[in-house]
């Protein structure tokens, strides 16, 4: 490997880009001394990198990443911690908020949906898919997901306040509701 080549590559990114790396970081920096400081480590990563710095399609975008990761990792070292108190109870809480006792309701009016709202709560919400792969698992467009899983929520909403027989408290929080147990496989017909 031709270290000249290796050092051009990375002089002439860092003379076209340094200014406004600088200028980001002094921005969110403490000072104009720290700011010069993350400056030098993005350099020196960039060095680090040796050829494949050069291979980068978008050398811009790779020192503001480098940047902002320096910044965050600083930020987080110097941020100020604030100590618990010594009578701090150590005893976990076990006072549930009634909306969240609302899962004894869920398998069953889950059951009660339809197979495709059923499906749209189960990937989205319960898995965690995101939206834009639930359309792609489809083969729907991102606004047409994001209307079947919304109509899904508001049906699953419906189902629940009426299969749970849900009362609201004058915020418009679930204050209580009737647990419905899962039907067992056996007493379904």
């Amino acid at each position: 490997m031709n270290s000249t080549l290796t050092y051009g590559c990375h002089n002439k990114a860092w003379r076209q880009h340094k200014a406004e790396i600088r200028s980001f970081l002094a921005q969110r920096a403490g000072s104009a001394a720290e700011a010069d400081d993350l400056l030098q480590d993005v350099f020196l990563k960039a060095l680090l990198q040796g050829k494949a710095f050069c291979s980068l399609d978008n050398p811009r975008a790779w020192l503001f990443h480098v940047a902002r990761n320096l910044l965050v990792d600083r930020l987080r070292l110097t941020r100020e911690q604030v100590p618990l108190p010594d009578d701090l109870s150590a005893e976990p809480i076990t006072e549930f908020v009634p909306v969240d006792l609302l899962s004894h309701c869920l398998p069953r009016v889950l059951t009660e949906l339809s197979p495709e709202d059923r499906e749209a709560i189960l990937l989205c919400d319960m898995q965690g898919m995101a939206q834009k792969d639930y359309a792609r698992h489809l083969g729907l467009s991102l606004p047409a997901a994001k209307s079947r899983v919304q109509r899904a929520r508001l049906r699953l909403r419906t189902q629940l306040a009426e299969a749970c027989q849900v009362t609201f408290d004058e915020e418009g929080k679930v204050c209580c509701f009737v647990p419905r147990p899962p039907l067992d496989s056996a007493s379904v017909e």
